[in-house]
């Protein structure tokens, strides 16, 4: 229905993105969650945003076009456990606890980039409050299962209240690490993510949807930002290069 929808509506238009208001109109329109839906046109090269997120589904068509590879859209605002660091990530990888977070969302991410314990299944948080927690029916149709291992970069194009084009980019990993939790969801790891998550994505007023790249392109991002005229084109800056409100002396 979506594919015949772009079709008839694209006009003169080469190329297709979606914008969809997913939760609660999709699934009381079409009787189930558009997660794994939404999944399938991404793997399909057609930039697919959850909660309305237009410059998101901008955001993943950029990337699309960056890495030559799907793309997809992610939380950016859930921390790792102290446990699961310690038992799986420290004296394992080269990070500190504050350079983790995990990437989530419901289950909009493709399937060819998820480990092979990924599933079809419904989005807990909706059924326990649209369904009671009951027998799931209108909130099945979520891809469930942790984000395979690969290099990523975590990046962002978006408008502020000033009607100013800004953005971000931070490359990093997924790591092989088991996330003990629901969703598609997975272990990130960005060098000095603690800071640039306090000084950039929080202070900056961004968004929790971050666009996710399955490879390093941050060259290339930064040239397409450039070159769209952006001025503010953050990245996650080391330690020894502080941000102008970061305090010199924490």
């Amino acid at each position: 229905t979506l594919l015949d929808w772009a079709e008839e509506h694209k006009g003169s238009r080469k190329y297709v993105a979606f914008a969809d208001k997913c939760w609660p109109a999709f699934p009381s329109q079409f009787g189930f969650e558009p997660c794994y839906v939404n999944s399938r046109l991404v793997s399909r090269g057609i930039p697919v945003a959850c909660e309305v997120d237009i410059y998101g589904a901008l955001s993943e068509y950029i990337g699309m076009c960056a890495s030559g590879d799907t793309v997809t859209l992610l939380d950016i605002n859930n921390s790792v456990p102290q446990y699961i660091f310690d038992e799986d990530i420290k004296g394992k990888y080269n990070y500190k606890l504050t350079d983790t977070f995990m990437g989530f969302h419901c289950g909009n991410t493709p399937e060819c980039k998820m480990c092979a314990t990924r599933a079809i299944k419904y989005q807990l948080i909706q059924n326990r409050l649209l369904e009671n927690g009951g027998k799931p029916d209108f909130t099945r149709g979520t891809l469930e299962g942790d984000v395979a291992p690969s290099q990523i970069t975590f990046y962002r194009l978006q408008c502020d209240s000033e009607g100013n084009l800004r953005s971000y980019i931070a490359e990093g990993e997924v790591l092989n690490v088991p996330t003990r939790s629901f969703g598609g969801i997975g272990v990130f790891a960005i060098p000095e993510m603690g800071r640039f998550y306090r000084h950039v994505l929080i202070e900056k007023h961004y968004p929790h949807h971050g666009a996710v790249a399955f490879a390093h392109v941050g060259r290339v991002l930064f040239d397409v930002f450039r070159y769209l005229g952006i001025k503010d084109i953050a990245y996650n800056q080391p330690k020894s290069l502080p941000y102008p409100t970061e305090n010199p002396f924490e």
